[in-house]
């Protein structure tokens, strides 16, 4: 009967370790969960100045989508079935980072005149290995600021470079550059004529610094050839007055600064208000001598 009591007590903290030990690999299967990151990679090329590749990281945590922030990223160019590297680089805090394929960096094309880019992440503790390419052909914008009946006009001209051939129907956009975000004008949608050519009037009216305006013309995220700018300085606008008052003796100046009307009337409503009080304790005094 002892014997039955004792094999039963150590099956039954068998079974407990067991448990405990299942459900302890479950905790740790579900720490070592590692998450997906999605990478993200634009072509961008300024006409007379860098082009580069736009790289975000996020990934889904919890149902939230999150940038990935200090991840190391290769770059490449995809040719022919060959991976060619071009360098690295890493996120920033908000996910991003900007990898500048200027010289010494030569991209190579494809038979079809095509360049294929690629991104990949290694992956680390928190996070899976990932990949993502993006191909483009070389375009080029080349404009320029005309006057026509006394009237101010952007015309470009968009054309691909292998072959010098003019892109006809894609939508340019044309803005005056911004602090915080470019003011389109023109149509919402300029398409290019059989030329590749656009014809856009300049407004009257645009305030710009010394009446200069920066003026961008913008093939916007193409499928074929990404984004491609070009930037021209116009001085087309109404120059802005300098309306600073900081120097000058305003009610919102400081206090060095202060008009000298209200220096004046503060000073003389003081003086009256100490003249009637040395007026009521004269008066006080002669009072009290009587």
């Amino acid at each position: 009967m002892k014997n039955r009591s004792t094999s039963g007590s150590a099956f039954l903290a068998w079974t407990i370790g067991f448990l405990f030990c299942l459900g302890l690999s479950n905790i740790y299967a579900q720490n070592d969960e590692k998450y997906r990151v999605r990478l993200r990679a634009d072509y961008v090329k300024i006409m007379e100045g860098d082009a580069y590749l736009n790289i975000k990281a996020t990934a889904k945590i919890e149902d939230e989508t999150l940038p990935v922030p200090n991840i190391k990223i290769a770059v490449y160019n995809e040719v022919e079935g060959e991976e060619i590297i071009l360098g690295n680089t890493k996120t920033n805090m908000k996910g991003e980072s900007r990898f500048v394929l200027n010289k010494p960096i030569e991209l190579k094309a494809d038979s079809t005149l095509t360049y294929t880019l690629g991104i990949s992440f290694k992956g680390n503790d928190s996070f899976k290995k990932a990949s993502k390419s993006t191909s483009f052909k070389d375009a080029q914008i080349v404009a320029d600021l005309i006057t026509k009946d006394s009237i101010n006009y952007i015309t470009a001209t968009l054309r691909e470079t292998a072959t010098d051939s003019a892109l006809v129907g894609e939508s340019l956009d044309v803005q005056v550059q911004r602090l915080f975000k470019p003011l389109r004008i023109g149509e919402e949608f300029n398409f290019t004529d059989e030329n590749g050519t656009i014809l856009v009037p300049v407004e009257e009216g645009i305030p710009g610094v010394d009446g200069n305006l920066i003026l961008e013309v913008v093939l916007n995220d193409s499928d074929d050839y990404g984004t491609v700018i070009t930037i021209i300085n116009a001085p087309v606008g109404t120059p802005i007055v300098n309306e600073i008052t900081f120097d000058q003796r305003k009610m919102w100046s400081t206090r060095n600064k202060t008009p000298i009307f209200l220096l004046v009337f503060i000073n003389l409503i003081i003086a009256v208000i100490y003249g009637l009080f040395i007026y009521l304790i004269s008066n006080l005094f002669r009072i009290s001598k009587n």
